[in-house]
């Protein structure tokens, strides 16, 4: 792999501030070692390459919800860049397991410039607290209107509903089906997003 100037050696754990100085999106687009990376408040974290078995989840999920808004105004998107704060430091680019935005005028040519409705993170055990603490407090910053958190290995989904500037919390099993709050009339069937 090649570095180039503006990107420092990198030898530490996934979803951890890979170094100290402060970043900005133009930055993150000149890092050519091909490794996954998250801009948060400048501070660039290292990400890990996701398992079959995430890849399976997602991949289940994406189709309920690639069914229920196909020929509807909103869309779903696999892993891109979203830059939360496009238009003030442009410090913070994130790739969420899974995105739905329904506010077309935030979509650009190579990413998404602006707050999604809806991002979905799949655990893994490097990225676990990356995932449930900042990642947590950054798309609650940015006013994102549910936050889903889906813990493979129990096979547990936490949902995170923006209220009055907090997020109100909802846990739910395998068995359940979950309302989304966001797409009115549509629940996600959590066996089906969990079958093997």
């Amino acid at each position: 792999m090649k570095d180039n100037e503006n990107s420092p050696d990198l030898n530490v754990k996934e979803a951890e501030p890979a170094y100290d100085l402060q970043y900005t999106y133009a930055d993150y687009l000149k890092w050519d070692d091909d490794r996954r990376r998250e801009l948060i408040d400048g501070v660039p974290y290292l990400m890990a390459e996701p398992s079959w078995r995430h890849q399976e989840i997602s991949g289940n999920l994406f189709a309920q919800f690639y069914n229920f808004l196909k020929g509807k105004h909103c869309k779903v998107f696999m892993p891109v860049d979203v830059r939360l704060n496009a238009d003030t430091f442009d410090d913070t680019v994130v790739q969420p397991d899974l995105i739905i935005v329904c506010d077309h005028s935030i979509l650009d040519k190579v990413c998404i410039t602006g707050v999604p409705d809806i991002a979905i993170e799949i655990l893994s055990p490097s990225t676990a607290r990356y995932d449930k603490t900042t990642k947590f407090n950054t798309y609650l910053k940015a006013g994102i209107r549910e936050y889903w958190v889906i813990d493979p290995n129990d096979e547990t989904l936490a949902v995170h509903i923006l209220k009055d500037g907090s997020y109100i919390t909802h846990a739910y099993t395998k068995e359940e089906t979950v309302p989304v709050h966001v797409l009115d009339g549509f629940s996600i069937n959590l066996s089906e997003v969990f079958e093997d």
